[in-house]
Order: C-alpha cells, then structure tokens, then sequence
C-alpha cells in the first residue's frame, strides 16, 4: 500500500482536530448586536415610540380618560343626574371640587360621567368608519376596474356633503326636538351620522395603500403559487395596508370627540338625560359671566382628550414612517 500523498494529508484533518468553519457574519459585532433578532415595521416602531415622551404622556392621559369612562365611580361618588335647586351656581368648594351648575348639579361628578358619552361614541364612530370605509377601499383597490370607479363615484358623493351641514340634517330628521329617543338611540344615531359622513377618507386612504401593494413581489408570488384572493387580502395585504389607517384612526378618535362635542353644543347631537362634555358647555353658554368654572371645566376636560388622541397619533405616524425618523 503505497504512502498517501501531501495534499491528501493537508486536505483531510484528523477526527480529533476541529474543522475550520468560515467565520461568522456577526464577528467583530458587540455582544448585545449578535444577540438581537431582526424586527419587523411593528417591532421598529415600538422601539422609536418607547424613546419618545410625546408618547408616554400622551398614552398616560389616555388611559386616565378610558379608566374615567369605563369606571367612573373611581373618580366621583356624587350624582351626575339629580341635583339640588338650593345649590344653584354654587362655587367651587371642597364639598364641590368644580361647583354646582344652575339645577344645583356637581359639575365635577357631570364632568368625569360626561367622559363615557363622549369617548364611546368617538370609538364607536372610529369603529365603524374603519371597518367600511376599509372593506370599500379594499375592493375598490384590488379588484380596480368597473369596481373601483362605482366605489370611487360613491364616495365622491358623500366628500361632496359638508360635514357638519350632513350631520345637523340627519340628526335634526331622526333625533328633532319632538323625538323621545332612549340613550341607546340618540348615541346610535350620532355614531352613525358621524360614520356615514366620514368613511370616504378612510376608503381613499385604504385604496391608495393597496394600489401601491397590490404589485409588490411577494403579492405576485403568492398569486403565482396559486393563493386565493381572500388569502391574498387577509395575509399579505391587510397587514401591510394597516400602518396608515393606524395612525389616521387614532386621530380620528380626537376628531370625533370634538366634532360630537360641537353636535351637542349646536343642540343636535347628544341630549338629556345623556351626560357629556358638548352637553356640559352647551349650558354654561348663558353663564360665563356669572359662573365661568361652568364652562371651563368641561372645556378643559374636552380639549385635554382631543390633543391627547392628535399627539399619539402623530407620535405614531412619526414610528411608522421611516422618512420621519
């Protein structure tokens, strides 16, 4: 048996003696960045949204205003209801935090119940604009044709409606002074002014994002590997589609807070025996010069849930689109 060769003994290592294995993509990287996985858009963004104290103060007063209406009895044991004649524009004092209004009602005890109406009826309305004028704008983007001008006329329709000249029309038709509507009846009928007077942004929105999706690669290939259209929809594109209507949502959400608030100061949205922030300033209109704390109190409360909604929102949009970070 003949000797075996140098390159053979070079080639060939010996059981016992480790193999040299190429080295590795994350050498001369820090431990902490060998470590760390990859992340997607959502995982990137709650990275930017955690350094940014817009956000945490923002969400903070969110969620003081969604405990305020989901628990209010945490906050105030008097009756936002009922009140006492004799206490009759009484002032601020420790046994009344915010006064009393003119039918001798804790004007603290109206403010912190007058969060229910009003941050039930804006997510609500948020809601449903989003579900329709979302289903709307994913049709009308991925099937296109015939479809997409039908829609896109429809909604054309409704932009041409002022808001709130639409508002004032369908709520003074089903909610007029004559009306006895329930509690139920008068926020379903203002959830539902505001949704059908603001679901062709959201269409429009919707639309644009999956007409700039609809061709990427990975929707090709699914579609080339034989993916059904509703796989397609659920799968690839609603989840890349989300990012904007996220953010204009959680705007939204202040939006319809105020724009339910100016509905009931106008006298047509939200009524008695509903309490709510609108309601609230609507009668303390005739008294500010007499008692002011009537309408600052419920304004402050109103303006404070507005910018808490628009400030998270934009801090949102900031974390989810990379040409702002």
């Amino acid at each position: 048996m003949s000797d075996p060769s140098t390159a053979s003994i070079v080639s060939t290592p010996r059981p016992e003696e480790p193999r040299e294995l190429a080295a590795s993509p994350d050498a001369g990287q820090p431990e902490g960045a060998r470590k760390e996985k990859p992340r997607g858009l959502l995982g990137d963004a709650w990275r930017d949204l955690r350094r940014k104290p817009l956000f945490w103060i923002s969400a903070a007063f969110i969620l003081m205003f969604i405990v305020m209406a989901a628990f209010p009895s945490l906050f105030s044991s008097g009756d936002a209801v009922n009140g006492d004649l004799a206490r009759s524009l009484g002032k601020p004092s420790s046994d009344a935090w915010f006064g009393y209004d003119v039918q001798g009602r804790d004007v603290y005890a109206r403010t912190i119940y007058g969060a229910r109406a009003s941050i039930v009826v804006a997510l609500l309305s948020v809601l449903g604009t989003m579900l329709i004028g979302g289903a709307m704008g994913m049709m009308s983007g991925y099937r296109g044709g015939w479809v997409d001008s039908l829609l896109s006329r429809i909604a054309d329709v409704f932009f041409g409606l002022p808001f709130v000249l639409g508002a004032i029309v369908i709520l003074t038709t089903f909610n007029g002074s004559g009306s006895s509507n329930s509690k139920a009846q008068i926020m379903f009928l203002v959830i539902m002014s505001l949704t059908v007077l603001s679901w062709p942004v959201v269409m429009r929105l919707m639309r644009s994002s999956v007409l700039a999706t609809r061709e990427a690669d990975y929707i090709v290939a699914a579609r080339a590997l034989g993916a059904g259209t509703g796989r397609i929809v659920l799968k690839h594109l609603l989840p890349n589609c989300l990012a904007p209507l996220l953010v204009y949502g959680t705007i939204m959400v202040g939006s319809f807070i105020g724009a339910e608030a100016t509905l009931s100061f106008l006298g047509v949205g939200l009524k008695s025996p509903v309490v709510s922030w609108g309601i609230m300033i609507s009668e303390a209109q005739n008294y500010i010069r007499v008692a002011p704390y009537l309408l600052f109190f419920p304004a402050a409360f109103l303006v404070a849930a507005v910018l808490s909604f628009v400030m998270l929102g934009e801090a949102v949009r900031e974390a989810l689109d990379p040409k702002l970070r």
